[in-house]
């Protein structure tokens, strides 16, 4: 992985980002491509992005130049949750527009691939460097896209580096040197723009790593080492099964030996044979497992999880396991709407950017007729919704007997019909 020091001292480019933040966006792409273990980095990053993109709808609408804004914007929600899922874990994700063939496309750049070089006074990122590599023929070429605001306009840098290489920059060549970007600028100037022509994700987390840089940390930054006792506790949760399957133990005179002295057995795995004196030895082998002991801390590990993550309890941890007051359910369900709501106006304000950037390429490329747009958005209600006034709402349901008592219930507690139902009826024979 490039590094800042790396980057000024080979690009010349200073990198506004501390080695210590650079080495845990390292850490938390390592651990989210990590497919060995319970995989929790991904899965907390797939459960956040999709609970913060489900049933997002949004649209540019206002003019002809907006109908034309909307065709890529319309491909960029439609594919948000994958690159969503990478931003979430990674501690951020760019979308940067560019123009290819008369349309706007739009590049999903994950955070281990951007480098912040500069912010305004509320801790906006106003530059960056972008990073893109390729290998060929055995070398290896790095390309970084600079963005930033000077005195004549903003300008965009295209720099391409050679090495023998992939943690290296190598030495600097020409855009002409390598085909699939030799019809790149090298630097361009545009006046009027306000502000980056770019959109950056910041995930809601309190940056705790480096509490002096606005950079975005992992939607797991703060349950690391739980992440890690998860594993090992699951471990031995696995290993508690394989060194207590079921065995048969006997003398290996009880069986036929091959050519090399050794007893020919049935069943490899369920036999085992000593060497002892007694010809009718036999004993089945079969310990008490401590399963239950196990999962119930694994469980646990995950209700931290959850909470240092914003999540419900539920989401990783078995809820059945917990004596569940209403107060509990509904302090955890609000923290994960909570959690979920603050990163959907970062998503929002990420996608606002994003459109200006796409309307000034337009304007630069003479795509479309100069003209106004707005943009509106509609996320999952069932989400971001107050639940107190949601509460209300539903008891006044049942006051009207157009809801069921036991369906507030499944509502309310997370129940299941059965369950809610045998409350329901309890309450009424007392």
């Amino acid at each position: 992985m490039l590094n800042p020091g790396m980057m000024k001292n080979i690009a010349g480019i200073n990198i506004a980002m501390s080695p210590k933040m650079a080495e845990a966006v390292q850490k938390w792409k390592e651990m989210y491509e990590d497919k060995s273990g319970l995989h929790l980095p991904a899965a907390i990053a797939f459960e956040m992005a999709r609970m913060i993109t489900i049933e997002l709808q949004s649209k540019v609408t206002g003019s002809k130049r907006a109908e034309f804004l909307d065709k890529s914007y319309q491909d960029v929600i439609y594919n948000i949750r994958t690159p969503m899922e990478y931003g979430c874990a990674k501690g951020g994700m760019v979308m940067k527009p560019y123009v290819q063939n008369g349309e706007i496309k739009v590049d999903f750049i994950q955070g281990d691939n951007f480098f912040p070089t500069d912010f305004d006074e509320s801790g906006n990122i106003s530059g960056a460097v972008f990073v893109q590599t390729m290998a060929k023929n055995g070398d290896f070429y790095t390309r970084l896209e600079w963005h930033r605001s000077i005195d004549t306009g903003y300008e965009i840098l295209n720099k391409v580096f050679k090495s023998k290489s992939s943690g290296s920059l190598g030495r600097e060549i020409s855009l002409g040197d390598v085909p699939e970007w030799k019809d790149m600028i090298e630097r361009l100037v545009i006046s009027n723009v306000k502000k980056p022509l770019f959109g950056y994700f910041r995930p809601a987390v309190a940056n705790s790593i480096d509490p002096t840089s606005p950079v975005g940390v992992s939607v797991f930054a703060n349950a690391v080492n739980l992440i890690e006792d998860a594993n090992r506790q699951y471990e031995r949760f696995l290993w508690e099964f394989e060194s207590g399957e079921r065995a048969l133990v006997a003398n290996s005179m009880a069986f036929k030996h091959d050519r090399d002295g050794r007893p020919k057995l049935p069943d490899r795995r369920l036999y085992r044979t000593l060497d002892v004196e007694d010809i009718d030895f036999f004993r089945e082998w079969s310990p008490e497992l401590r399963g239950t002991e196990l999962a119930d801390g694994l469980d646990k590990i995950f209700r931290q999880i959850e909470f240092n993550c914003g999540l419900a309890y539920g989401t990783l941890s078995n809820m059945e396991n917990y004596d569940r007051t209403a107060e509990e359910i509904r302090n955890s369900r609000q923290r994960s709407y909570s959690t979920i709501s603050d990163n959907q106006k970062a998503l929002k304000k990420a996608l606002i950017d994003m459109v200006y950037a796409m309307d000034v390429w337009c304007t630069l490329c003479n795509l479309a007729p100069m003209g106004e747009y707005s943009i509106s958005f509609e996320f999952d209600d069932s989400i971001a919704a107050d639940r107190k006034t949601e509460f209300e709402e539903k008891r006044l349901l049942v006051e009207a007997g157009i809801m069921m008592p036991w369906e507030f219930r499944m509502w309310y507690f997370g129940e299941d019909e059965e369950a809610a139902r045998s409350h329901i009826g309890a309450a009424d024979k007392g």
